[in-house]
């Protein structure tokens, strides 16, 4: 989340999501100024929660653009993927590549060109030179082919530290070399797990406590969270598990979810141990009822810090002791 908030600079949106264009608007590229030391040792610690979530099958809920997920497998770049991630400057490159067709000649090229030398945006939005020394280097009628193939040849570069610094800090816990194997979306799948919340496979998963699954309780759940948006399962999945990702693999899912029925007074708000994947639901007296309580409680129980309320119950045990633990 914080990556994706900006409140750490590694990432940054597509270039289509500032315009409102084009494709991946919801997807972030790395961010190609932070190239610090301490920029690129935050990289390798990204590769290496990625390499957990590899092999412990547990997904991170990452939305990188799939332009990054190919050069993480090493697979080389062309020019629709940048133009799936920044539309308008692809856009921009071609009218200058072919500006004759607007009946523009080399007398009137810097009339209706605002640029007067190799220089070109970068993803974050910056003007930067896009060969050594381009700022000296005269942008002409002439030379516009060159310059236009060395701006396509800085963008599709421009993130090769970054990535190097990730797969890196991934080398450290998978064989990175095997990921040149697989896909860019087979990667995504690896690591980020399924986007889609799917009530079946958590159907197949789950194991009952105090109550059995033809229990009117258990059935009202089931059809509430059916009915659920997938952005409320999301936050169903990070309220009971404390993730918002399933595994792509079903026989990945090492831990069963658990539904568990407790004797609380009616209609009270459900409960979760985020760390046995277990929710516990008191009784309800209606389906509609149900539904409410737990939206409430998964809108407004994002976090799973308990450090102080478990401090407090360890002082006193005398007093409201829940077995459950």
């Amino acid at each position: 989340k914080e990556l994706e908030t900006g409140i750490v600079d590694l990432l940054i949106p597509s270039p289509n999501a500032t315009a409102e264009v084009g494709y991946n608007r919801d997807r972030f590229l790395f961010n190609p100024s932070a190239c610090l030391d301490e920029h690129l040792m935050q990289f390798k610690f990204l590769g290496i929660l990625m390499g957990v979530a590899i092999r412990t099958k547990k997904p991170l809920d990452l939305h990188l653009a799939p332009m990054v997920w190919k050069q993480l497998c090493c697979i080389p770049l062309i020019l629709e993927d940048l133009e799936e991630v920044d539309l308008l400057y692809v856009q921009t490159l071609n009218s200058i590549l072919h500006i004759e067709d607007s009946g523009i000649t080399e007398e009137n090229f810097h009339e209706m060109i605002p640029l007067d030398s190799f220089v070109g945006q970068s993803a974050d939005g910056k003007m930067v030179p896009i060969i050594p020394g381009g700022n000296s280097i005269p942008l002409t009628f002439s030379n516009r082919k060159e310059y236009v193939e060395r701006a396509i040849e800085y963008r599709l570069h421009e993130m090769d530290r970054q990535v190097a610094a990730v797969r890196e800090g991934m080398s450290w816990i998978v064989p990175v070399p095997l990921l040149s194997l697989l896909t860019a979306k087979q990667l995504e799948q690896m690591v980020c797990g399924m986007p889609e919340i799917s009530v079946e496979v958590l159907k197949k998963v789950v194991r009952y406590r105090e109550v059995d699954e033809q229990h009117q309780l258990v059935q009202w759940f089931w059809h509430t969270l059916e009915e659920f948006s997938n952005e409320e399962r999301v936050l169903f999945m990070r309220f009971v598990s404390g993730r918002s990702r399933l595994p792509a693999n079903t026989a990945d899912i090492s831990q069963r979810f658990q539904i568990m029925k407790v004797d609380r007074p009616y209609d009270s708000l459900p409960t979760s141990q985020t760390c046995f994947f277990q929710l516990r639901l008191p009784p309800y007296s209606s389906q509609l009822i149900m539904a409410e309580r737990l939206r409430y409680a998964i809108n407004n129980c994002r976090s799973i810090d308990m450090d102080n309320y478990m401090l407090s119950r360890n002082v006193d045990n005398a007093e409201g002791s829940d077995t459950d633990y």
